[in-house]
């Protein structure tokens, strides 16, 4: 698996103080796999009671990450 940051991401990233190797367990390990706009997936993680969602493409075994951002979990109860 490889992962490719968009210039978005890779700022806001840093803006947000989430690291890479948490991005990579969370796409290795995610808690559940959504559909997204443009044929895109979002995943999402429980991290201490945050939901760390990740905006990815994927085309075969890489995934291009859009942009990564913590937000509440109860805004995407199913």
């Amino acid at each position: 698996m490889k992962l490719v940051y968009t210039d978005h991401a890779a700022e806001k990233i840093v803006e947000r103080g989430i690291s890479k190797k948490r991005i990579a367990k969370a796409v290795k390990n995610p808690d559940a796999i959504r559909k997204g706009k443009f044929g895109r997936k979002i995943i999402h993680k429980d991290i201490k009671g945050k939901l760390l969602r990740i905006i990815v493409s994927k085309e075969n075994d890489t995934y291009r990450i859009i942009t990564v951002y913590y937000t509440s979990p109860e805004r995407y109860v199913t």
